[in-house]
Parts: C-alpha cells; structure tokens; sequence
C-alpha cells in the first residue's frame, strides 16, 4: 500500500471554460508550497494526490498544504490495486477498534462488479467482523472510511477529511498593495485578499529612529507569515520621519494622523503602479480608532489618483479580527510592544472628523512633492518567499 495525500479544491468547480487555468495555477502554488521535499503531485478528475514522498515528511506536507488557498479539503489515504481484498486491507489501516464508523463509496470505474452501496455493505460487513467493538453509525460516524475507485485500476482508501483554507488559488486576481504595520489588522486583512486570490505585495512606513529595528523586524515577522499564504510577498519599506516633523513643526498637531495617513495613500500608490498592483488594501475596520471614521477614510482615500482601496475588515469587530489573526498564526507577533510610525507624535486629541476644507488648509503649509520625493528616495525592498 502507498500512502498518498488527497487534495480537493473548492470553488475552482464554478470556473466553467477557466477551470483549466484556475487549475493550473492552483497546481504551481502547491508545488511552491512544498519546494524542497520530494513529491509529486498527480491532477485526478476534480482534486489532486501527492504522491512518492516519504512519510516521515506528512505533517509537514499537510501543514504546508492548509496554508495553500484553494484547497477544500485534504486526506491521507492508501492507494492500492483495485480488489475487495486490497480495498479491505487498507481500510483495517484507518478504522479504530472501538467507537463508530460509515463506509462511503465513490465508484468512477463503472466497471468494477459491485456498485458503492454493495462496496460499502461488504467492506462494513469485513470491519464489523474484525473488531466487535465497532458499531455504524450512518449520520455522525466517529471516523468516516472513504473509498474512491479510480478508473485507472486504482482504489483510494482515506479516513476523515482535514479542512483546508478555502477560497481561490493566489495568482488569479492581479495584485494589491497592502499598507502593513505592525499591528492585528493589516496583516488578516491581507489574508482576507489573497485568500479570493490576490497576489499580495506589502508597503511598510517606520519613524526610524523613533521607532527602532525590532519594530522593522516585526514587520517582517508578519510578512514572513503573510507569505505562507502568498506563495511569496514584497515587502516595501519608507522612511516617513522627516514627513512626522514637518508636520510637528508647521501643522496643528490635532492633525498629524490625518495628514500623515494622506502621504502614506500617496506614497503607496505610486510604488503599486510601479509593481504592478491593481489596488491598495488597509485594515481599517469603521470606528475601531479615530482615524477610522467615515470622515476620515474620505480624508486619505481623496487623494488617490486611479487605485480603488480594499478595506475588508471594514465591517468586523476586534474580536472577529483577532480570531483570524489567531488562525493564521500571527497574533503572537502582532502584540508584542513594538511602536510603528503612527504612534510617534501621536495628539492627546487627534481630529476623529476632519472637515476637508480644514485638512486642505493644514496640508498648504507642507511641500507635499518634495516630503514625498524624499520619502521614495528611502525605499528598501525585500523579497520574502
């Protein structure tokens, strides 16, 4: 018996004509999902098998495999030769003596003697034989026995199914622009998107040296995790300090975070044109703090040129979105105590509803262009795979 890993995929079903592309790019994230460990990865009618690694590697061939978006479902199964014996043998190999189970067939070859509920009754009939312990339970099994036979002369035989990510292959969506700091949101909110199949590149802004070099690692530390999902991630970094102290020094303070938010849109969409990108993504999430306001979300969406702004968090509380930071594996990171930019110079009361006409007024007194030309002249960019 060769154990193989079934992998299926979800909504690639609805593709109709495009199934094949979406296919084909659902297959190439795989295969960078588990570079360097020997496998091979077989396209079967409507899922895919992993198959020829060695089994010392299986969790952590399913743990890279949960993490590719596409995936429905997973199982770890036995392929043998198509007979009653073999198909017997490899479900003796999943059923637990004791508790419940279900036999559940799935007859591709159509020229196999016995139909799937024949199937089922003889290979239940064999387990319950072998293990008095054992009762069916057709409804809520304890462990579920799925048999596939193949048209190919093959049978898969597979317990019960680990769910995957969902959603669509990375790649088929274009590619945004996510405005990451150091926080919970930024990061789910760019899992939000590459999860309907976005290619996610990140931008980064720090008040070196108001902040120091761990708040740039953790950043990092948060786009490594990002990049699990991503099949890869940009990550942009700018130096904004100079753009805080102009604004300290010739602006109403009330606004800071106001007016610094506007250059950062600026900046942001500038270098997704430069990339590529097809839009700006924040995790922004309506009242969570001031700047969040309806008022002021209009404040630093108006000045962006051509780019829509994704904001998937928008309607989730905190709660919500730290469940997901939690499931992604980025929480840990998220809090530790690392300051970005947006708390330096932060106002004891920061304007919650900018009118615009007052934002346009503060904003006369800065050389927009030149901040910004300064700022782009700090770009550091780092490839994470």
């Amino acid at each position: 018996m060769e154990k193989v890993i079934i992998v299926r995929y979800c909504e690639i079903y609805l593709k109709g004509n495009n199934r094949g592309y979406f296919e084909r790019v659902f297959a190439e994230n795989m295969e960078k999902a588990l570079k360097g460990i020997r496998h091979e990865i077989r396209k079967r009618s409507g899922r895919y098998t992993v198959e020829n690694f060695d089994e010392s590697n299986e969790e952590f061939i399913l743990d890279k495999l949960t993490k590719v978006f596409g995936v429905h479902t997973l199982s770890v199964a036995y392929k043998v030769p198509t007979s009653m014996d073999n198909i017997y043998h490899a479900a003796s190999e999943i059923c637990p003596e004791f508790g419940t189970f279900k036999v559940d067939t799935h007859r591709a070859d159509k020229k196999f003697p016995l139909n799937s509920m024949a199937i089922n009754a003889e290979i239940g009939g064999r387990l319950l034989d072998k293990h008095k312990g054992l009762k069916v339970d057709i409804h809520k099994p304890d462990v579920l026995i799925g048999v596939d036979l193949r048209e190919d002369g093959t049978s898969l035989v597979f317990g019960n199914m680990i769910k995957g990510a969902g959603g669509m292959p990375v790649g088929t969506a274009g590619k945004g622009m996510l405005l990451i700091s150091g926080g919970i949101d930024s990061p789910v909110a760019g899992y939000m998107m590459a999860k309907r199949g976005m290619n996610i590149d990140c931008i980064h802004f720090h008040s070196y040296p108001y902040t120091n070099m761990q708040a740039r690692e953790k950043v990092e530390n948060l786009a490594k995790v990002l990049a699990q999902y991503c099949c890869g991630t940009t990550l942009n970094v700018i130096k904004v300090t100079h753009i805080q102290e102009e604004i300290h020094k010739k602006c109403n303070g009330d606004f800071m975070v106001t007016l610094l938010r506007r250059f950062m849109m600026r900046i942001a969409e500038r270098i997704a044109k430069k990339s590529g990108a097809k839009c700006l993504i924040t995790g922004e999430s309506l009242g969570q703090v001031a700047s969040q306001t309806i008022e002021g979300m209009t404040s630093s969406g108006s000045v962006i040129e051509d780019l829509p702004i994704l904001r998937p968090l928008c309607g989730f509380d905190k709660n919500e979105i730290i469940e997901r930071s939690r499931n992604m594996g980025a929480y840990e990171i998220s809090i530790q105590p690392y300051e970005d930019c947006c708390t330096v110079f932060l106002p004891r009361h920061p304007v919650i509803r900018p009118a615009m006409a007052e934002v346009l007024a503060e904003e006369a007194k800065l050389d927009i262009e030149a901040l910004i030309d300064e700022a782009l002249s700090s770009l550091e960019v780092v490839k994470i795979n």
